[in-house]
């Protein structure tokens, strides 16, 4: 069954000194504040593009690689941690995604982890929309 999961941005102001709010409308988990110097900058209690793509990351990836382990019947895992790090630079956009885990899967050998955690890399949904999806957009002004 397909999904769809929403939010959506108040935007007020030119780029460097505007600010806006995102909000989780699927889940209704709350409303962030955003602005260019949390993301260009520093977060000083704000977050950016390049943070909740890290967080839908690690993740996704999570889900993806506990999946694979169930796959090949390699037990389920006591833990995974995932931190994904998003480099963002102005005037270039994003330039990188580095993912760090780390995971307890008693008696999975270093050879299985290595494998399953570079297949769970290729094969986690986010990843794959990140190489390149066609973007649309419905745009409306209102004034």
């Amino acid at each position: 069954m397909a999904t769809t999961r929403t939010a959506h941005t108040v935007w007020n102001g030119d780029l460097p000194s505007g600010s806006g709010q995102v909000t989780l409308d699927s889940s209704g988990l709350g409303t962030y504040d955003v602005t260019w110097k949390a993301r260009a900058e520093q977060a000083e209690g704000k977050t950016s593009p390049e943070e909740l793509i890290a967080a839908a990351h690690s993740a996704c990836f999570s889900m993806a690689f506990s999946h694979a382990l169930g796959e090949e019947n390699k037990g389920a895992p006591e833990e995974v941690h995932t931190t994904a790090d998003v480099s963002f630079q102005p005037g270039e956009g994003i330039t990188g995604i580095h993912l760090t885990l780390k995971a307890r899967v008693p008696g999975l050998s270093q050879e299985d982890f290595a494998r399953i955690a570079d297949a769970a890399k290729t094969g986690c949904p986010v990843s794959a929309a990140l190489t390149g999806t066609t973007i649309t957009l419905d745009a409306t002004l209102e004034g």
